[in-house]
């Protein structure tokens, strides 16, 4: 029986024959026991791989699943007793790791040194203060065992103990240093050689006279098994733990801070499949893959990339035809040796990126919407599996076009003989991780070299088995019964960093998933001068099928001469990454869940609520008379005896005085405090309220303006018209849409026309500066639409039963892109007519 690291499978249970007739009894304890055999030291090795549990790093919220809560809380009991008996072994193989510590650093100053201390510090490098940590924990945790009661709180020493897995971080990255200084020092020194195969460790607390051998390398494994397996102890104490047990908060607390460190160090540890023997039996091994759009004389072709340790090979995946298994060719590969990121100088310019309209990659999403509703309805008529298997061949070309039209970033590689290379990629954290890979591996290249054209056809043919990403990252490959994703939208405070060496100018990015690709959503302010930014912003950000929420800390360089030049874009320093998965289970309760995201070093405290679209989205009936926010248009009109709300003035005046070239205006979120902050300066008429707007983010200003069309209690197309815009804008007849559509216009009251209409010319003055902002016609109407058009409570298709996750297969998601193809209408249209000329002549009129 192997012994289980904390956060692993306690074996405590049966350490002794005393306690084996108690096990018998709390047979429903056995999960806890773990038999599978003793796993090899190394890293590499392949049956470990699949032993290993390591966690994505998904919020989670676990609940008491025990239906007497009397055997749960008794259960819980007996897990921490598994825990005490695992952290009581791991702290023996700690102690045996010391005991030869002392006497070699003795040695190390006098004439004759088994190990110099720069080897000893290498070898046996954080040992101590893992050692530390545990004996405080443990120490805290036996007497409260000792002196158990249901309500014996014991959440406050896993949440410390959870908070200094940094010491791990540091461990793991030094681990293989260490295993090959140690191998190195066995080679050169008979002596630490025997030491080093002949360490003793306790056996059990109650047989302190016995002791086992270990050898140094099996010791030294221990601490990187047990972060590996940090948050299956963590789940099994959360499941016996009442959700009204004050310990709760606090274990789920301490099992997202887990959770999200072990997905940050997921890809240090993950052993690697080799892929062939190469010359001097040295094993090329494939460390990442995906699939990426390279542009090839000015268009776009799908491309699977791998990085191998000694080169990067571009293939191109063969289509499959009669079933034979998929085959690769390859296109062109690299050396590591011969490999830079080209610095693009002023002669050189980037090539041209093909840029797909808004409108197009939008008509593809609601194609996929509406395959997919197709899919779902044949499945319920139980229809035959041809015409389903028909319906997912359409949504996969759909969802493939797609993601090859929609990257935009590029992302170069060149090799040293001359050629170039551009990938478009759609989130600077895919272009930096790429980057950090290769140059990682680039330190363990030495040589360049050629292959013959069968070592290639073999490396090709090898890329088959070796792959990690089998397919194009689409919903078609999903089975049905995963996470479709979230609709709505998540609130994420962004607190603070900890972590950076020496003072900088500090912000971070916030980026989702959407249809398979990710999108920068929002960033946080600069944080001058400083190793330790608080930041306390808050965003609102909307989901689209989103399953990921990632977040990018940047180093601001104001100093234009120092900034780096690559793909012939002025960058800032990337300081550090990380990502959490979005658990629709943990967030479908709308309570805040704190986190931590540990990058680099660095770590930074998150907060995170989601709220469904439909909630977000539901229009309160309003009896408030004051203020302008919930207040219906027409009676803060008369209050303020204007055409057109003050508040929609003034925030318009502040966004065209310089708001016209901020990069996603409307799009990136705004922070919320300020943006509350604006809505109580509104309400309450304070006269500063423009002094207040001059010296905020102008960004808070558009959130304060979409949040009042938002909170509107009747939206400004009117519960009574909606309906008829969602036909008017489905007629196939240019003129009879045309004359449809100006009707209802004209026909919305006057308030709300010229309220639109202001509006729309504004939205247009933004659009006009697309090539800065980035801000199309149809990105504005694809924030506004849903904002401006909502249908009411009875004409709703949003789904009846608000705990259900919501998916994109709701047919809602469909109303949604017809209300922005209504914005779009009227944003394209050159003139309409003004609400001062009389409308009689305008109605069923084709003359605009």
């Amino acid at each position: 029986m192997s012994d289980a690291p904390f956060g692993g499978t306690p074996p405590g249970y049966a350490y002794d024959a005393d306690r084996a007739e108690e096990q018998r009894r709390h047979h429903d304890m056995m999960p806890y026991i773990d038999d599978s055999p003793s796993s090899s030291p190394h890293l590499s090795s392949k049956s470990r791989g699949s032993r290993d549990t390591l966690s994505s790093g998904s919020l989670e919220s676990t609940k008491s699943s025990e239906p007497d809560l009397e055997k749960g809380l008794e259960m819980r009991k007996w897990v921490l007793s598994g825990i005490l008996a695992s952290e009581e072994t791991y702290l023996s193989h700690l102690e045996a790791l010391l005991l030869p510590m002392k006497p070699l650093k003795a040695a190390a100053t006098t004439s004759q040194p088994v190990l110099t201390s720069q080897q000893i510090e290498t070898i046996f490098f954080k040992v101590p203060e893992l050692y530390e940590i545990h004996k405080e924990f443990y120490d805290g945790l036996f007497p409260r065992v000792q002196q158990w009661s249901h309500q014996q709180r014991v959440g406050d020493l896993f949440q410390k103990l959870a908070s200094q897995l940094g010491v791990y971080r540091a461990f793991v990255d030094n681990y293989e240093v260490a295993m090959e200084t140690a191998e190195k020092c066995c080679q050169a020194n008979a002596q630490f050689a025997e030491i080093s195969e002949n360490l003793k460790a306790r056996s059990t607390k109650e047989s302190k006279d016995q002791t086992t051998k270990n050898s140094l390398e099996t010791l030294l494994y221990k601490p990187v098994d047990r972060v590996t397996r940090s948050t299956l102890v963590l789940h099994d104490l959360l499941k016996h733990t009442p959700a009204s047990h004050p310990d709760h908060p606090l274990l789920q607390d301490a099992l997202r801070i887990s959770q999200n460190f072990l997905s940050s160090i997921n890809e240090e540890i993950t052993p690697r499949r080799q892929s062939m023997t190469v010359k001097k039996g040295e094993h090329r091994q494939l460390l990442k893959d995906s699939f990426m759009v390279e542009l090839v004389e000015g268009a776009r072709k799908l491309r699977h990339v791998f990085l191998f340790t000694d080169l990067f090979l571009c293939a191109k995946l063969k289509k499959q035809i009669g079933g034979k298994s998929q085959q690769y060719d390859c296109k062109w590969y690299i050396p590591l040796t011969d490999l830079s990121f080209q610095m693009v100088d002023e002669s050189e310019a980037v090539p041209n990126i093909p840029l797909v309209p808004d409108e197009e990659l939008d008509a593809m999403k609601i194609k996929i919407s509406q395959i997919k509703n197709d899919i779902q309805r044949e499945k319920r008529a139980n229809k035959g599996s041809k015409v389903i298997e028909r319906l997912k061949k359409k949504l996969s070309e759909q969802e493939s076009l797609l993601l090859l039209m929609s990257p935009n970033m590029a992302f170069r590689v060149h090799n040293r003989n001359g050629k170039s290379y551009t990938f478009l990629i759609s989130s600077d954290y895919e272009r930096a991780e790429w980057r950090e890979n290769i140059r990682e591996q680039q330190k363990k290249c030495f040589k360049s070299f050629s292959l013959t054209s069968v070592e290639l056809q073999m490396l090709t043919n090898s890329c088959v088995k070796l792959q990690t990403v089998h397919n194009i990252p689409l919903t078609i490959n999903k089975e049905d019964d995963e996470s479709p994703g979230l609709y709505g939208f998540l609130n994420v405070i962004v607190h603070s960093a900890t972590g950076f060496k020496q003072s900088s100018n500090l912000y971070c990015t916030l980026e989702v998933d959407s249809f398979g690709y990710f999108v920068n959503k929002a960033k946080t302010r600069v944080y001058r001068d400083t190793t330790e930014p608080n930041w306390n912003e808050e965003f609102e950000i909307e989901l689209e099928g989103s399953q990921t929420l990632r977040i990018l800390c940047y180093e601001k360089c104001y100093n234009k001469t120092k900034l780096t030049k690559e793909d012939g874009e002025s960058t800032d320093r990337i300081m550090g990454k990380g990502q959490i998965q979005l658990d629709p289970q943990a967030l479908q309760d709308k309570d805040w869940q704190r986190t931590v995201i540990s990058m680099n070093g660095v770590e930074v405290k998150l907060s995170v609520k989601f709220t469904s679209r439909e909630f977000s989205l539901k229009r309160m009936p309003s009896r408030k008379q004051t203020g302008v926010f919930g207040v219906k248009i027409a009676i803060v009109t008369k209050r303020e005896r204007s055409k057109v709300p003050y508040i929609v003035r003034q925030c318009v005046e502040e966004i065209e005085r310089r708001g016209m070239e901020e990069v996603g205006i409307y799009r990136v979120s705004g922070v919320a405090t300020d943006i509350q902050a604006l809505k109580a300066a509104f309400d309450v008429n304070n006269k500063d309220v423009s002094v207040m707007m001059s010296e905020m983010d102008v960004n808070a200003i558009a959130g304060t303006l979409k949040l009042y069309f938002r909170e509107l209690p009747e939206p400004l197309f009117t519960d009574e018209l909606y309906p008829n815009f969602a036909e008017g804008i489905a007629l196939s007849d240019p003129i009879a849409k045309e004359s449809c559509m100006l009707n209802l216009l004209l026909s919305l009251p006057e308030p709300n026309l010229v309220t639109f209409l202001f509006l729309l010319d504004h939205l247009k003055r933004v659009a006009e500066r697309e090539g800065v902002n980035k801000m199309s016609l149809h990105n504005l109407a694809t924030v506004f639409g849903p904002t401006l058009l909502r249908p009411s409570e009875k004409d709703s298709k949003i789904p009846a039963n608000p705990t259900q996750p919501i998916t994109m297969t709701d047919s809602w998601s469909l109303e949604v892109m017809s209300q922005v193809q209504v914005l779009l209408y009227f944003l394209q249209l050159e003139t309409i007519p003004t609400p001062d000329s009389k409308r009689q002549s305008i109605l069923f009129s084709t003359e605009v």
